[in-house]
């Protein structure tokens, strides 16, 4: 099986959100779409290679997930688990 995620953890590792707690209430509430499907679980797996869009900083952004990281690291390494997709 592949190697995969809950969407709460990515989202908190790659800064997306300051707690968990925030991503887990991002996914209850299907603000998150993972490959194109509304998440609605904060249990949702991500993989590596997966397209994601999400409301960030009062736009929606879209990207592509590269990693998905062992903690909540500085900036620099939470950049490097994703890459931002242009519109």
């Amino acid at each position: 099986m592949a190697e995969s995620l809950r969407i709460d953890k990515w989202l908190w590792h790659a800064r997306f959100c300051k707690t968990r707690a925030i991503a887990q209430e991002k996914a209850a509430k299907g603000h998150i779409r993972l490959n194109g499907h509304r998440v609605e679980k904060a249990s949702a797996a991500v993989r590596a290679g997966d397209i994601m869009t999400l409301p960030a900083a009062g736009r929606v952004i879209a990207l592509k997930v590269l990693g998905l990281g062992e903690r909540r690291g500085p900036a620099a390494e939470a950049q490097t688990l994703y890459e931002l997709l242009e519109a």
